[in-house]
């Protein structure tokens, strides 16, 4: 596995904390780059995509960068982060007594190129929700800036009734997957990863 610090290319408070849960050190250094879905863009392209120009978007000389995007879909319908209140519990109703996915990309990159990109994908099934459940989960505000209205690690985790896959994907980021990925990297020096290398 890689010792350098990696960058993380996202402002995500979960995925800075799975991070940390893992020991890998990192720094915050967030990617803006345009999130808006292309019309027709299936859920895994859509991720992958941006998982893929955050990591670019910070793929400096000598350091790793990960870029990483969760999305929350069924079919091609994606939920994204609610634009308010109502919204998210319109996303809530929807989702109430089913059972959807949920993609995290992550992306590796260094010195401006791809190293490595892989969407995995859990399945969340939802208790059914009433109103009132519904009403008081949006009214703390946990789910409004997160993909699909609900955070799985706080008090939305009571609305879920089965998950299939990994947690940490659901939270935001693929723990096991990405540890095999950085440990099936070739070494530093065959990477350039070193800039006297």
């Amino acid at each position: 596995m890689i010792s350098e610090k990696l960058i993380l290319a996202s402002s995500s408070p979960r995925r800075a904390e799975i991070l940390a849960w893992a020991g890998l050190p990192f720094e915050i250094r967030p990617a803006d780059i345009d999130e808006r879905r292309r019309p027709g863009e299936p859920p895994l392209e859509y991720a992958l995509r941006l998982a893929r120009g955050k990591a670019l978007a910070r793929a400096e000389a000598g350091r790793l960068s990960l870029g990483a995007d969760t999305t929350v879909f069924i079919g091609d319908r994606i939920f994204e982060k609610p634009a308010g209140p109502q919204e998210a519990a319109e996303h809530l109703r929807f989702l109430s007594g089913r059972t959807h996915q949920v993609v995290t990309a992550f992306a590796l990159a260094a010195g401006g190129r791809l190293l490595h990109a892989e969407p995995v994908v859990s399945r969340v099934s939802f208790r059914p929700l009433s109103e009132l459940m519904i009403e008081k989960y949006v009214a703390t505000g946990e789910g409004l800036d997160k993909a699909g209205a609900y955070g799985l690690q706080g008090g939305g985790g009571f609305l879920v009734e089965a998950i299939e896959g990994s947690y940490s994907n659901v939270v935001g980021l693929p723990l096991t997957e990405l540890l095999r990925a950085l440990e099936n990297l070739p070494r530093p020096g065959n990477l350039h990863l070193n800039p006297e290398a």
